[in-house]
């Protein structure tokens, strides 16, 4: 729409460019038929100066009309002096026109060269007119010109906007989306690492228990062992007291028969050698009860040491030998393969159980 009416506007200039034509065409007009009038009332000589005044009256005329449109193009008042000035032009150029018919009373002539002034005059009035109007339509295009153009810089900026917006929201979505992501990344790590962290802790306390339940074997083992060791030990303790007391026994009983064959040598003796008168006679029984009273005394001695070796024995039993450094290891190496206690392998090999403690230390982690 805008384009068809700059086209009209270009137009209606071009057409009114034509005016032009008219406008010399009448002055031409004018100057030929005003010449022989201003001729007449010119001095002699200067008859050449004739056409001058028709011209400046006619080109007074154009002049007044076009300022007028320029001025009125640019918004300003054209009334006043510059109305007098149309009216005094226009009125001259028909005056000057008809004034030779007038003169000779030829009306004829009179309507003849009247309309070339009133074509000047309407034409340039008509130009001025049409110069508003299109200067009215010229300024309304262009203030619709600028308002299409405010309108679309506005909606080029609101789209902008817009796209700005959308571009913002959409970084936005972005980085919540990234942010997202890595929170849930971070999630998962930290879920890993606790599973992980679980999973272990569930194998340590396995290994734990595993370690705790073969220890327990390992001690319910030693302490059967122990068990069967004391067991036999008693066993032992009580065969070797037997068969002490069955010693210690015999041995009384030799020595009771001994004393008992002695005493009856004696008394054999005493009955057979020859009594004197004052002599008293020795009194059988009273032997008998001494020899009766020195078996317990012999039995009584002879008992007492060994019970005390009996049961003394393991207590005053002397310690055992320490064994040298590398048999030391080897027992310690061994004894934690047959599950023995460190307190155990320590008695074994004579050695302190911090130091066995330290071995074992050194054995478990050559082995892991």
């Amino acid at each position: 729409m805008q384009l068809d009416t700059q086209e009209q506007v270009d137009q209606a200039e071009k057409v009114l460019g034509l005016s032009w034509v008219i406008v010399f065409g009448v002055i031409l007009f004018s100057v030929f038929t005003v010449t022989p009038l201003v001729e007449r009332s010119t001095p002699e000589g200067w008859e050449w100066s004739a056409p001058i005044l028709p011209l400046v009256v006619d080109v007074a005329v154009v002049i007044s009309i076009r300022v007028d449109a320029i001025v009125s193009r640019l918004g300003g008042s054209t009334t006043g002096w510059p109305l007098a000035l149309r009216v005094l032009t226009g009125g001259a150029s028909v005056a000057l026109n008809i004034g030779n018919s007038v003169l000779e009373d030829d009306w004829v002539g009179v309507l003849v060269h009247t309309p070339a002034p009133a074509v000047l005059i309407v034409v340039a009035e008509a130009s001025l007119k049409w110069r508003k109007e299109i200067a009215a339509a010229t300024a309304r295009i262009e203030a619709e010109r600028r308002e299409r153009e405010e309108t679309r810089r506005r909606e080029q900026k609101e789209r902008e906007d817009r796209a700005r917006a959308d571009r913002e929201r959409e970084r936005e979505a972005v980085r919540l989306e990234r942010e997202r992501q890595e929170a849930a990344d971070r999630e998962r790590r930290r879920e890993e690492a606790a599973e992980r962290a679980a999973e272990r802790e569930h194998q340590a306390r396995i290994e734990r228990e595993q370690r705790d339940h073969e220890a327990a074997l390992v001690r319910e083992r030693l302490r059967a062992e122990a068990e069967v060791r004391r067991e036999e030990q008693a066993r032992i303790d009580r065969q070797r007291r037997a068969e002490q007391e069955r010693k210690d026994q015999e041995r009384r009983e030799q020595e009771t028969a001994r004393k008992a064959k002695e005493l009856a040598r004696a008394a054999e003796t005493l009955a057979a050698a020859p009594t004197p008168v004052s002599t008293p006679r020795p009194d059988r029984s009273a032997a008998v009860s001494a020899a009766a009273s020195v078996r317990p005394t012999v039995s009584a001695t002879v008992s007492t040491p060994a019970k005390e070796t009996a049961h003394e024995a393991e207590a005053k039993k002397p310690a055992e030998k320490k064994m040298s450094e590398a048999d030391a290891r080897q027992a310690v190496a061994a004894g934690i393969r047959a599950g023995r206690s460190q307190r155990e392998i320590a008695a074994l090999t004579g050695w302190s159980t911090g130091w066995v403690a330290t071995r074992c230390k050194e054995l478990e982690g050559a082995s892991a």
